[in-house]
Parts: structure tokens; C-alpha cells; sequence
């Protein structure tokens, strides 16, 4: 009898609300997780990991834009450096973006704490890839395949 995987934390930092739809559908449609934060900008999703009262809801992944209003992906980024030591679990973190601009892409592969840029819009085999590393505790960066 296989063991059963734990369920997939996931979280989307995206303002473009068409995109998030379709990522929530996605997500829903293909039964990768039935727990899934969502939130606008950088801002709310950093107050959101900061509070103490939500350390057993973290999630296992972050998705997030670069362009958004308020704070953006870098900002969060940093802010998210400073935090990720008293959250006490390791959450991956994957750039979905349609920047093209080989700057952001160089950028964001600097920045350890990213486990790769993802070009929107995302599909269902890249997602399916990154959850199934997740459950299985698969290094991502160096073992999760999923171009």
C-alpha cells in the first residue's frame, strides 16, 4: 500500500486578477491542492507570513509576480529574506512573470531563495512537476524538471 503525499500548500502574489482565475481553475481543475492563498500584492502576503497566529497554514510554495502594485515581487522578496528565518519551514518560491527582459530573469535567478522564473502564463505540466517535487521532497533546484 503507497503512503498517501501530503496535500500542497500553495500561495499566488499576483494583482492581475484574469491571470488568477485561471491559475485558481487550474489548480482546482487538476486536484493538485485544495489550499490555496491568494493575494493582490506583496504587501498582503507578507503581512499574511509575519503574523504568528498563521505559522500552521504556511505554504509549501509561492508563486509570485514582479510587477504589482504597493510592493512588488523584489520588494517582497527582500522583505521575505529578512522574515524566512522565524517562519520555521522552508517555503520554495517560483517567478511567474511575462517580462521577457533578460534583466529580471538574471535578477531573479541571483536571488537564492528563488527556485526558478516561470513565463506566464504557467501550465499544467510545470505545475503538476512543482507539486509533485514538493510532496515528495525533491530538491527543485537541482531535480525538478518541468520546461
Amino acid at each position: 500500500m503507497a503512503a498517501e503525499k501530503d496535500e500542497v500548500r500553495i500561495c499566488l502574489i499576483d494583482d492581475d486578477q484574469t491571470f488568477t482565475f485561471g491559475f485558481k481553475k487550474l489548480i482546482n481543475l487538476k486536484g493538485l491542492s485544495s489550499s490555496l492563498l491568494s493575494f493582490n500584492n506583496g504587501d498582503q502576503a507578507f503581512q499574511w507570513l509575519k503574523n504568528p497566529f498563521n505559522r500552521r497554514q504556511l505554504p509549501d510554495v509561492i508563486f509570485l509576480d514582479i510587477n504589482m502594485p504597493v510592493m512588488d515581487g523584489w520588494e517582497f522578496m527582500r522583505e521575505f529574506a529578512e522574515l524566512k528565518s522565524q517562519l520555521g519551514k522552508k517555503i520554495a518560491i517560483y517567478v511567474l512573470s511575462s517580462s521577457i527582459d533578460l534583466n529580471d530573469i538574471y535578477r531573479a535567478k541571483k536571488i537564492a531563495d528563488i527556485n526558478d522564473y516561470i513565463f506566464k502564463p504557467v501550465n499544467e505540466f510545470q505545475l503538476s512537476e512543482i507539486v509533485n517535487c514538493l510532496q515528495n521532497n525533491v530538491d527543485h533546484k537541482k531535480n525538478c524538471r518541468y520546461k
